[in-house]
């Protein structure tokens, strides 16, 4: 009888949380910030970009 009424609860519990879905706040933990900062993200394209740069000039002269 005890299982039954566990099992009951559960249920009710996750009904409730399919009924939500799609409409749950969000948490208040979680800011919307970038993990890096704005300059190393810019350093970071710089360089890849000027390597990419630099192989497609060394592979023109190359060839």
């Amino acid at each position: 009888m005890v299982k039954s009424q566990r099992m009951r609860l559960a249920n009710e519990k996750a009904s409730k949380n399919v009924v939500l879905r799609g409409n749950v706040p969000k948490s208040a933990a979680s800011d919307e910030k970038y993990p890096v900062g704005p300059w190393l993200l810019a350093l970071f394209i710089f360089v890849v970009c000027g390597s990419a740069l630099l192989q497609i000039i060394q592979s023109i002269r190359m060839g």
